[in-house]
C-alpha cells in the first residue's frame, strides 16, 4: 500500500520543539512502518501558514497533483493542523479522498492515530476535527478578551500608533502632544474634502514626519484617518474654524472652514493655536 506523507511548520513554528519537520518526519516513517505501508514520498512545506489551502502551498500542491495521478492511495500528517485550516476544510477534503479511494491518516489527533480507512476512523475525525475547531476557537476569543483587557488599561497592543508613545514602564501608553498635531491636521483637512495625497503633500511642507521620521504617503494617510477612532479621547472638536495661513497654503482646499480639532484638556496641557 502506498502512502506519501505531508509535513509543514509556519515561520514562527520553526524553532519550536516539537513540530520542527525532522520531528514530523521521524514520527511518520515509525507510523508507516507500524503499519505496514510504503512511503514512497514526502512533501515538506517550510515557513507555510496553515491559513493557505493546500492547494496554495507549494508542496502541498504537488501532494494533491500526485494523488489525482494515482501516485498513492494513503496521505499521512502528524496532525490536523499540518494539512488543514479548519475542520471544515478537514472534513470537505477527507471526504472527496474517500470518494476517490483515498484514505487520511492522522497521527496525533486528540492523543491518538486516526485513518479514514475505516467507519469508526471516519466517525472519530469528524468528531475530533470539530472539537480541534472548537478549542482553537476558544483560544481566539480568550486572546480577544485579553487584549481588550490590555487596552483598556491603556497598555501597549501591537505597534505603537502615531499621536501616542511609550510610557518609561514600557507598557503603558501616553500622549505625544508633537504628533497630535499631525493627527488633527488629518482628521480637519479630511473632513474638508481633502484628498489623502493633498493631505500628504501638505504634511511633507510643513515639516510634519511621519511616525518612523519619514515622508507622508497617502496610504499612511488613509490609516491614520481609518483609525481616527482611537483619537477621540484625546481629541473634540472646537465650533471655530480653521483661520486663513493656518495650513501654510493660500487658496485651495485647505482654506475650507473646517472644525477645529485640539488635544483634549485634562489628557495633556492645550495646545498653543497654529498659525
Amino acid at each position: 500500500m502506498r502512502a506519501i506523507a505531508y509535513t509543514r511548520v509556519s515561520t514562527e513554528e520553526q524553532a519550536r520543539e516539537g513540530v520542527s519537520l525532522a520531528a514530523q518526519r521521524k514520527r511518520l516513517r515509525a507510523y508507516v512502518t507500524a503499519q505496514g505501508l510504503t512511503l514512497v514520498e514526502v512533501f515538506e512545506d517550510e515557513g507555510v501558514s496553515a491559513a493557505k489551502p493546500l492547494v496554495r502551498r507549494p508542496q502541498g500542491n504537488r501532494l494533491v497533483a500526485a494523488l489525482a495521478t494515482g501516485h498513492a492511495s494513503h496521505v499521512l500528517a502528524l496532525k490536523l493542523d499540518r494539512l488543514f485550516r479548519d475542520a471544515v476544510d478537514c472534513l470537505r477534503t477527507a471526504g472527496e479522498w474517500d470518494r476517490k479511494g483515498i484514505a487520511l491518516h492522522l497521527v496525533d489527533l486528540g492523543g491518538q492515530a486516526v485513518n479514514t480507512a475505516t467507519a469508526m476512523g471516519r466517525f472519530f475525525l469528524t468528531v475530533m476535527a470539530g472539537a480541534a475547531e472548537m478549542e482553537r476557537n476558544l483560544i481566539r476569543e480568550r486572546t480577544r478578551f485579553a487584549l481588550a483587557h490590555k487596552q483598556r488599561l491603556g497598555e501597549l497592543v501591537g505597534a505603537v500608533p502615531l499621536g501616542l508613545r511609550l510610557r518609561a514602564d514600557g507598557r503603558h501608553l501616553e500622549v505625544s502632544p508633537e504628533e497630535l498635531l499631525a493627527v488633527e491636521r488629518i482628521i480637519s483637512l479630511r473632513q474638508a474634502g481633502t484628498s489623502f495625497r493633498a493631505i500628504a503633500a501638505s504634511l511633507d511642507a510643513d515639516g510634519f514626519a511621519t511616525k518612523q521620521g519619514g515622508q507622508w504617503a497617502p496610504a499612511t494617510v488613509h490609516r491614520v484617518w481609518a483609525g481616527r477612532a482611537r483619537y477621540a479621547p484625546f481629541l473634540r472638536q472646537q465650533p471655530f474654524p480653521w483661520p486663513l495661513g493656518t495650513l501654510g497654503v493660500l487658496g485651495g482646499p485647505f482654506c475650507r472652514p473646517t472644525p477645529r480639532w485640539v488635544i483634549r484638556v485634562g489628557v495633556v496641557q492645550d495646545l498653543p493655536q497654529l498659525g
